[in-house]
């Protein structure tokens, strides 16, 4: 038989299922407890990825500092989940110096994803710069098997190949473009592999700790990276058009809020791998919201990739079952 109910002073997004179970041998009834999520997390993580989507084209709609607009995101992102954390703080404290010290370490890896990846998109199209800096995948699924023993099923590795292939394709136009573009590819290769560790670190520590507190933690790390960065670069950190304000508030509540902690509250329920390759549907819908917003128009390769990429999202995520 199985009970359904809420912990008390647990999370409402989440129930507690108890497992009664008759043990013959002992004649009594055992139990044994497991959380579980009272929304799937693969709803949520489409959730998640299309909010990050949405993050290359904001991007490119703002002159700012690429470090100015990362800085500026996680400053608001911070003012925004600040309430919904204060109940969580407990939770930090009870952390261990370790714990602590791997959410800085995420922060960092966080500030230098969007250093590199903002710095991307001003030397190379949305549609190259978002499927490259989606290379993470490779990262992770093998620092996932090597170094967490976590168990890959029969079709993760095809579908990891099938949807970096496309990835590949989808970037392959840009690639012969010009020599700025090249330098714009990199830029985002480096994003790809700063997120793969922040990915990472998150898959550890992000199950001792409620969303809000975990996101505020890691977010306020990267803030304070970004902060140093600015100051050492001499960025001014005032004097921006009103336009641009807008855009750092929408990258603040669309793309991290909707986005990256939506895929963080995933990372208590489902591996960095599931998480990491279904972030590859970002260049795909990034690529199809830069048509209208940017005019930029994929070609057959880059449509050929986009369904390559989708193929191999399936085969990874619907596969395990």
């Amino acid at each position: 038989m199985i009970n359904y109910r809420c912990r008390a002073g647990h999370r409402p997004a989440e129930v507690e299922i108890i497992h009664l179970e008759y043990n013959a041998s002992a004649g009594r009834n055992l139990m044994t407890a497991k959380t579980k999520p009272a929304v799937n997390p693969l709803f949520v993580m489409i959730i998640g990825v299309l909010g990050v989507s949405f993050s290359a084209i904001l991007v490119r709609s703002t002159g700012a500092p690429p470090a100015i607009i990362a800085f500026y995101r996680l400053l608001f992102s911070c003012i925004l989940l600040f309430p919904l954390a204060v109940s969580g703080f407990s939770e930090i404290k009870a952390l261990g110096r370790r714990e602590l010290w791997l959410c800085m370490l995420g922060g960092f890896f966080l500030a230098f994803h969007f250093i590199f990846w903002f710095t991307s998109l001003g030397f190379t199209s949305v549609s190259s710069s978002t499927l490259l800096v989606n290379l993470h995948p490779l990262v992770v699924v093998t620092a996932c098997w090597l170094f967490f023993g976590e168990k890959l099923h029969r079709w993760a590795l095809p579908g990891t190949v099938v949807a970096v292939t496309g990835i590949a394709l989808l970037g392959w136009g840009d690639l012969q473009l010009t020599g700025d573009a090249l330098i714009g590819d990199l830029y985002a290769l480096a994003g790809a592999v700063m997120v793969a560790g922040y990915y990472l670190v998150g898959r550890h520590v992000r199950p001792l700790l409620s969303i809000a507190p975990y996101a505020l933690l890691v977010y306020g790390a990267s803030t304070i990276v970004l902060l140093v960065y600015n100051l050492l670069l001499d960025n001014p950190l005032t004097g921006y058009a009103g336009n641009d304000w807008v855009i750092f508030v929408a990258l603040a509540v669309i793309p991290t809020i909707f986005g990256h902690t939506l895929l963080n509250w995933a990372l208590r329920y489902v591996s960095a791998s599931a998480v990491s390759i279904s972030v590859l549907a970002e260049p795909v819908l990034a690529t199809l919201l830069a048509i209208p917003f940017l005019a930029e128009i994929p070609g057959p390769l880059q449509i050929a990739g986009g369904l390559l990429v989708l193929l191999g999202i399936w085969l990874f995520l619907h596969r395990r079952r």
